[in-house]
């Protein structure tokens, strides 16, 4: 460890970070290219999806993990996939509900549990007494088999738009077969989002009790 690093103050210039305003630019790029270049948009998002590996690593190697770099690194994500589910409303109509579900199940389990960590006092957001969450957040295989199924969803989703590819049978094109491979993945993904939320909105509830019988007893 670079003993330099950890004893720099200046989380704004963190190794981790830098990278992460990368992320960030790349992600705006990828929005801008969204709807009339799928190529250019696809290597940006691609880019600073690949980027995230890249983050943990560096703020491990030199001892620059951060609140700030975490949430960073959460907003990216979740403002990333956002950007795309929005753009798959525009380009799957027919499908606005379910994918306007998804995206808010998403950022409302990812943000509910992230103010739940800091109430609890949580030195990290990637931990949790639920068995699921414990899993997702300890197994490293299981975190990216469950993140990249669900982005790959996307991604192949965003694809079809701009080639749906020959016509198999009836309307159904060649292309549709590879984000229904990846559908599964997307739904176990989602559904560990509303676990998310319930037990994050567990958390909180606790900790207005636990306000409110302090409350209590100064009040006797």
């Amino acid at each position: 460890m670079d003993s330099s690093s950890s004893n720099n103050n200046n989380v704004w210039l963190f190794y981790p970070n830098l990278i992460g305003y990368g992320r960030i630019v790349l992600a705006i790029m990828a929005m801008y290219y969204m709807s009339s270049s799928p190529c250019c948009a696809m290597i940006c998002y691609a880019l600073s999806a690949g980027l995230d590996a890249f983050d943990g690593w560096a703020a491990r190697k030199y001892n620059q993990s951060s609140r700030f770099g975490a949430m960073l690194d959460q907003l990216t994500d979740r403002c990333g996939t956002l950007a795309l589910v929005m753009a798959l409303c525009k380009f799957f109509p027919d499908h606005l509900f379910l994918l306007q579900l998804s995206a808010v199940i998403d950022i409302a389990s990812h943000w509910l549990h992230l103010h739940a960590t800091d109430l609890s006092g949580a030195s990290s957001h990637k931990q949790s007494t639920n068995w699921l969450l414990n899993l997702y957040y300890t197994d490293r295989m299981f975190l990216g088999f469950m993140c990249g199924g669900n982005e790959a969803f996307y991604i192949l989703l965003y694809i079809r738009a701009f080639w749906a590819g020959p016509l198999i049978f009836g309307s159904f094109h060649f292309m549709s077969i590879f984000p229904l491979i990846a559908f599964p993945i997307a739904f176990v993904k989602t559904a560990i989002s509303v676990v998310h939320l319930y037990t994050a909105a567990e958390m909180v509830v606790a900790h207005d009790v636990k306000l409110r019988v302090e409350a209590a007893q100064k009040a006797q």
